[in-house]
Parts: structure tokens; sequence; C-alpha cells
């Protein structure tokens, strides 16, 4: 007896199981009922033992076929995508890409890389859906997403490309005029602007280098969608809020903007390239996931990378 597996026989034998027939498996793969049921047979001598129950009207799993279909199933759909992966990378990768990112880092760190991208990827198209609302893969359609979140556990594939801290924040005339607050209690007596697409109420959650916790409902004249809709009122000097790296150190470095309760930490989330399913996954969103982790795992927005300071914000040792 070969030692080679019987992939052939295993294939045929679990589609008979799925399908309930010789005849309908032999349809599907496209062969004759005769070539399906001398693989059966062929396998059942292989392995010593009867896999169905036949008779002129009813075709049923034995026992032991119960325990053998569901891992022959899974070596043919192993199999199948298989082949379909090497179908889709033999050729240049080519398509539509759907891609939903938010609004204020994609339009920053995601839509000036594309020059680049369409230079090296010449058939593929990207319908870019900037949006800080959560969009939903595949409820909406979309071929994969750009996301910043601290993720949960969750049906979707997420590879993180890079961390993402977030800063407290204030204009050095607010700071001036209404005093630098020393603990995050100290918040509630200041304008502290607020996001509205959060899925809970905004709530601002420290951790102090020593351990302390501690947990703050800002409270402020203006709530938002998105930074955007924030930053005029905090560049004018009249209040605080909360943005994240990617957009607060690039107003550290002309000083428009300081980080305030520099000895406190925000929860750290992530840069992610998100899809639905990591299976059979084509090869136009692989090259499209492949380029911007080559490009963003640096994290050029980064206080490291900007301004050369130490992550100061993580616990100390």
């Amino acid at each position: 007896m070969s030692k080679l597996p019987d992939f052939e026989g295993l294939a045929m034998f679990a589609k008979v199981a799925e399908e309930g027939s010789f005849a309908g498996a032999a349809t599907t793969m496209g062969v004759s009922v005769a070539t399906v049921s001398r693989a059966v047979t062929r396998l059942e001598e292989r392995l010593g033992g009867r896999l169905f129950n036949r008779t002129s009207r009813r075709l049923a799993l034995t026992d032991y076929g119960r325990t053998l279909a569901e891992r022959a199933a899974r070596i043919y759909a192993d199999a199948e995508e298989a082949e379909d992966f090497a179908r889709e990378t033999s050729s240049r990768p080519r398509g539509l890409v759907k891609l939903a990112a938010p609004l204020s880092f994609g339009a920053r760190w995601v839509a000036p890389l594309l020059p680049e991208f369409f230079r090296t990827y010449p058939d593929i198209s990207v319908d870019l859906h900037l949006t800080d609302a959560h969009a939903d893969l595949i409820g909406d359609g979309f071929d994969a997403a750009l996301r910043i979140a601290i993720m949960e556990d969750s049906s979707l594939v997420a590879r993180l490309i890079a961390p993402v801290r977030r800063f407290v924040v204030a204009s050095p005339p607010y700071l001036s005029r209404y005093g630098r607050p020393q603990h995050p209690h100290d918040l509630g007596a200041h304008q502290c602007l607020t996001y509205t697409n959060r899925t809970k109420r905004d709530v601002w959650r420290f951790t102090h280098t020593s351990g302390e916790e501690c947990t703050v409902a800002p409270t402020g004249a203006l709530r938002g969608t998105s930074v955007e809709a924030l930053l005029p009122t905090v560049l004018a000097g009249l209040a605080i809020t909360e943005l994240p790296e990617f957009v607060a150190t690039q107003y550290f470095l002309d000083k428009q903007l300081e980080p305030v309760l520099t000895d406190w930490r925000l929860p750290e989330g992530g840069l992610y390239f998100v899809t639905a399913t990591a299976r059979a996954r084509p090869a136009k969103v692989s090259a499209l996931a492949d380029f911007f982790i080559s490009k963003l795992t640096a994290a050029e927005w980064s206080a490291e990378a900007l301004m050369g300071w130490k992550p100061s914000l993580r616990r100390k040792r």
C-alpha cells in the first residue's frame, strides 16, 4: 500500500457525505458516478472499514464513516483554498479594494501613501471611505479596514501595525489662563471636549506611573464626531481635549499644544489592518495589507519618531 494518503478518495468521500448521494457528488465535482463509486470503494478497502450503508433507495454514513467525514471535508476545503490562493497569486494583483479608515488618520497618513501604492500596483483601484463611524466590514461590503482601537475579541482578523497612544492636551494660552491640571480629578473644573461617536459615554481612564488608577467623565461646551471638530476650539485656548498621537505630535512640534497630566497615561490602542477573514484572501487585499504594514509600522507620527521622546507615559519599573 502506498504511504501517500488517498487524497482523491478522501475528497470524493467528503463530497458524497455532503451531497448525500453518489450522483450529487459526481455532478458537483464534474466526474462520472462510476469514478466516485470506485474512489470511495478504494478508500474503504484501504482503511478497512465501510463508510456508507447502501441500499437501492438510501445512502447513509456508518458510525465509522461519520467519524471520518468532518476531517475529510476539512481536507477538501483546505485543498480548494490552496488552489484558489495559487491561482490568485500567480497573476498580478488586480481589481477594486473597498477600504475604510478613520477620517483624521486617513487624510493625514493613508491618502498621501496612495500615489506610491498605485505606481507599485497599477491594476488595483481603491474605494477609500474615510469615516470615524465604526465600519461594518461584512454588512457594508468592505474588503478591509484600517482601524485604530483597543481591539476586543472579535470574529474579524486584525493585524497590529503600530501602537497608538492618546494624550490629554491644551494650548499654552489656556494653561496660562486656567492653570495646569495636576491630577485627573482637577479636570472637573475645566472645559473638556469629547467625542459623540464612542460606543459608550466618553470616559477617560487614567493610570499613574505609580499604578494608581482614576476614571473621569469629562464635560465641556462641545462634543464632536471627529478631531477636526474639536481642534479649533482647543487651539483657540478655550478648552482641553484628548487626541490620538498621530494628531497631537504635530502640534507639540510647534508648541501650539502641550500634553498635560504627563505622569498619567490613557489606555494604549493600536493601528490594525482588519479583514473579515484570513481564508482565501484575494491577492489585491494582501497587496494592500502588505503595503500599508510596511509603510506604517515605523509610526512616523509617534512622539519618539518626531521628537525623540521616551515613552514616559508607560508604567515605570
